[in-house]
């Protein structure tokens, strides 16, 4: 009776050192998914950090335009709690709001949406300007120190006064 070792004299052991190498390709494999894995959960996670960032300037931006900030343009800061849970999320920066441009608008080419403003703007011989504001914010997260930088243009209608106070 011969043995089937004896059959095959080259394949001796063969199987395991096939085994192996396949058990070393399939942990190579699990090993770059689980990285891959990794790497896109945390992509994910600094976008979103990003994004919530960006609605928190929004939302500081839109309290700043909000008020008469054309009056005193000065620097300032305000806490975001952008998740209504009592805490501060954000805190956003602002450079002192910037005049960047104006234009004359005169009582016959007042723009139609100038229509709907009080009779104080309807004077006759009253000039004001339409003008141009450049909203800078820089948002930090409190928790990540995840950042982002905005910038927001805002028209205003400025009365003559107003004008030769607060635009060059």
């Amino acid at each position: 009776m011969t043995r089937s070792a004896d059959r095959h004299p080259g394949q001796r052991g063969s199987a395991l050192i096939m085994t192996l190498i396949m058990l070393v390709l399939m942990t190579v494999l699990v090993g770059s998914t689980f990285t891959l894995a990794s790497t896109n959960l945390k992509s994910v996670a600094n976008t979103q950090l990003h994004d919530e960032a960006v609605a928190a300037a929004n939302a500081a931006i839109e309290q700043v335009i909000s008020s008469p900030f054309t009056n005193a343009p000065v620097a300032q800061a305000i806490d975001v709690d952008i998740n209504n849970d009592g805490m501060i999320d954000y805190t956003v920066q602002f450079t002192a709001p910037t005049c960047v441009s104006a234009s004359a608008v005169t009582s016959s080419s007042t723009p139609p949406s100038s229509l709907s403003l009080p009779t104080a703007f309807n004077a006759a011989a009253a000039t004001f300007y339409d003008t141009v504001w450049d909203i800078d914010a820089q948002v930090t997260d409190v928790a990540s120190g995840a950042s982002a930088h905005v910038h927001q243009g805002v028209r205003v209608l400025l009365d003559q006064v107003q004008y030769a106070t607060v635009c060059p």
